[in-house]
């Protein structure tokens, strides 16, 4: 086990996607961010079924930085309810741990 996580959220739009991803970046709470989309999201919102379009935010980051990345991502996201969600990394390349390692702030 590492001691990193992909952290997961995702947006209403590519704007609000590129926000969290530069302020995230900007202040070393994540090593990289990366955007995925379009994609399509159908879940249950008050009490009935939504479809919506939405794009996909992975963020690395050390899992003793989640606290202050979720805070951040709170701050500035426009959902009332976002996704966030941590997957530790179980492994990974040498080079790139050490990468994501030097690239976020010292918890």
């Amino acid at each position: 086990m590492t001691p990193y996580v992909q952290v997961v959220t995702t947006t209403e739009n590519k704007e609000d996607a590129n926000k969290i991803a530069k302020v995230l970046v900007e202040r070393r709470l994540a090593a990289c961010v990366q955007l995925v989309g379009p994609i399509q999201s159908t879940f249950w919102w008050k009490d009935s079924i939504e479809t919506a379009q939405e794009w996909l935010c992975f963020m690395k980051t050390d899992k003793n930085l989640y606290g202050e990345l979720e805070k951040a991502i709170k701050a500035i996201h426009p959902y009332e309810t976002p996704e966030i969600v941590a997957m530790p990394v179980v492994a990974g390349s040498d080079d790139y741990l050490a990468w994501l390692g030097s690239e976020v702030k010292k918890p």
